[in-house]
């Protein structure tokens, strides 16, 4: 075992605390290598494997950061899963997938633990081209049940039959359950006569019959052939004398009604079973089992825990989801003082406005603390909305609310925002409506990587009409900025980083800024050598030490959306090379707006534009990811050098009339 006594191991994997990180002593679980050793294990030593694998995974958490409430509370049903499914033959697709540690462990990726969301580490989430275990790659929620589904179509038409036959099992958390996605699939499903598990993962609803014994029998008896084929028989029987069928229906509905919360699930078109306990491999495993054998479309509802046998994360699996390093035996240690963050920064300005303001009602898709409404949430909770992972929803709702003039802002993460593309121009922008769009999260995140990098939103928001786009450069102006967005009148968005900016002195005072406008932060020798830096929003800090060094005239431009259309001409016409920095993709980005702006104005003049490169930006440190892509100091300045040289030998060759080799 680890440094860990069995003592602090009983029956389901309690984890008492820790003091040191060894993956050589865990006996059992370092010969499982992949599923085909652990379906060679009895139940006893599955046990024995969940209790080893949830202590590695909190010991490996501790030390490199991740997701970990989430990944206790899924041992003993990913254990479950490859124990009874061949696995890869049979897909698994976890639904947002920030619960498959065990699932990585299990399949062969143990010891690359040691970098999970680092550069050059494995991803904390599902990837395709990681492993052939990793059926589908996943990140945002809700996708699992139509891919399962596609998948399951797929075998289906190839004809994969017999000992071909490919069971696909979707695991989906409740969470996920309140986008329209999933219940879009669960439709398409029940009426296409297509073998599919959906697996529920009940984390957070509250079940109020036991999960117990009785349970667990009749989980096992509504799972097994007996009941299926008496079923069948008796639909049979009885469909040609519809009064008693319906009388039938209702007796066997009001039966399971005793022992389970709802029969929505068997409206779909699914057989439903469970509740049962997902921590009990003696319920998961023949309840499994006797699943595997049944047709069509099934759904099994299993009760799991957060932060499960380590008591801190079970007692706060909101402070335990995505931790970085931490001692298990003391627990996380909340951090006091320091810059304030982006996020923060939101936060108190949306209680600060709603104080001034009554028509300000705030609206998060189930990101309450990351996107910081815990203060909002508990000083208006009158005027605060959780929607749930609902994206469009949000979207459309806070339309709703600004037909009957209040004012919305919504607070929400760049890359969530693509989810609700159509609602923003469809129900937002074609009516002009006075919604302000906190886009947290923009830029590179680091360690979640591309399926969370706030990438595209400054291409994808300034295309639309009627909405204003702007890019604050620290917390001040961010301030500033929320303020200028909720007086405006109009669709306005709000993009700033994750984690904190430069450390800029806060004004307290409501201030909005000239809308469209821009600021000349240095200035630098003009003429045809000189250098102009357009900087947007959190790259103006790298901008001006490049600025420094290059003896360059650096701008916060502030707006994409309108641009300083003013300013990048009166550059254009005093320095020999404009220079655009922005953290988002070029392709459309905030350089092409300026370039726009100049070529509507006839004007012809050497533009270099920097941002992220048209390939996705991989999971790691943020520093490092930004200065790998030119994003630094150091890269701007090497960028504008070789600009320039290039510039230089290209007049030369040309004053000279040779043609370059």
């Amino acid at each position: 075992m680890s440094a860990i006594g069995k003592a602090d191991l009983p029956g389901k994997g309690s984890v008492a605390g820790s003091t040191g990180y060894d993956p050589g002593a865990y006996e059992l679980l370092k010969t499982i290598d992949d599923p085909a050793a652990l379906r060679a294990l009895d139940r006893r030593g599955l046990q024995r494997l969940a209790e080893e694998l949830r202590t590695f995974i909190l010991e490996s958490v501790s030390q490199t950061g991740g997701h970990l409430s989430s990944n206790l509370g899924t041992v003993e049903l990913t254990i479950a899963l490859h124990h009874v499914f061949n696995t890869p033959h049979d897909r698994i697709v976890w639904d947002v997938g920030h619960q498959t540690y065990p699932h990585k462990i299990l399949t062969g990726r143990r010891e690359a633990m040691s970098r999970i969301r680092m550069s050059g580490g494995i991803s904390g989430f599902p990837r395709r081209s990681e492993s052939e275990y990793d059926t589908f790659g996943t990140a945002h929620s809700s996708t699992s049940v139509s891919a399962a589904l596609g998948m399951a179509q797929g075998a289906k038409l190839k004809g994969e039959t017999g000992q071909q036959k490919r069971h696909v099992v979707a695991v989906i958390g409740d969470g996920a359950m309140s986008a329209g996605m999933a219940f879009e699939a669960l439709n398409n499903a029940g009426v296409m006569d297509t073998d599919l598990l959906v697996i529920l993962n009940d984390n957070d609803m509250s079940i109020s019959p036991a999960v117990g014994a009785l349970n667990r029998y009749l989980a096992r008896l509504m799972s097994g052939r007996f009941y299926a084929a008496a079923r069948k028989a008796g639909e049979k029987v009885l469909a040609g004398m519809p009064p008693l069928w319906n009388l039938a229906k209702k007796v066997e509905e009001h039966a399971k009604g005793l022992v389970v919360p709802s029969t929505l699930f068997e409206e779909f078109g699914f057989n439903y079973v469970g509740p049962i306990d997902g921590h009990d491999l003696d319920s998961l495993i023949p309840t499994l089992k006797n699943i595997k054998e049944l047709k069509g479309p099934q759904f099994l509802h299993v009760v799991t825990k957060k932060g499960q046998g380590y008591k801190l994360a079970e007692a706060d699996p909101v402070l335990y989801h995505g931790p970085g390093k931490f001692d298990p035996a003391q627990g996380i240690k909340k951090a006091s003082g320091g810059k304030p963050t982006y996020t923060q920064v939101f936060g108190e300005w949306l209680c600060d406005m709603a104080r001034l303001d009554s028509r300000l009602v705030g609206i998060t898709p189930a990101m309450r603390e990351g996107s910081g409404l815990v203060r909002f949430s508990e000083e208006f909770p009158d005027r605060y909305f959780d929607v749930g992972i609902a994206e469009q929803h949000a979207v459309t709702f806070a339309a709703g609310l600004a037909c009957e003039g209040l004012k919305p802002v919504l607070a929400i993460y760049s890359t969530f925002l693509q989810r609700g593309y159509d609602q923003l121009i469809h129900d937002v922008c074609i009516q002009n409506l006075p919604i302000v769009f906190a886009l947290d999260r923009a830029g590179l995140v680091g360690g979640d990587g591309a399926t969370h990098n706030g990438a595209f939103d400054l291409t994808y928001l300034r295309c639309v009409p009627n909405i204003a786009v702007m890019t604050p450069s620290d917390e001040n102006e961010c301030r500033q900025m929320l303020t200028t967005a909720f007086a405006l009148g109009r669709p306005a968005a709000v993009r700033y980083p994750r984690g904190s900016g430069p450390g800029s002195a806060i004004v307290n005072e409501m201030r909005s800024l000239p809308l469209g406008k821009g600021v000349v932060r240095r200035r630098g020798p003009g003429g045809k050598r000189g250098v102009a830096i357009l900087a947007f929003g959190s790259l103006l800090k790298p901008a001006l030490e490049a600025g420094e060094e290059l003896d360059a005239t650096v701008v916060d431009m502030r707006f994409v959306k309108p641009v300083d259309a003013d300013l990048a001409a009166e550059l254009a016409g005093t320095h020999g090379l404009l220079v655009t920095v922005e953290e988002n993709a070029v392709l459309g980005g905030a350089g092409s707006a300026v370039a726009e702006a100049l070529a509507a104005r006839a004007i012809v003049t050497p533009l270099l534009q920097l941002g992220l490169p048209d390939r996705f930006v991989d999971h790691g440190d943020q520093a490092q990811l930004l200065a790998s892509v030119g994003l630094d100091k150091a890269g701007i300045v090497a960028a504008v050098r070789g600009r320039l040289e290039k510039w230089g030998t290209e007049r030369m060759l040309k004053s000279s009339n040779t043609e370059p080799t």
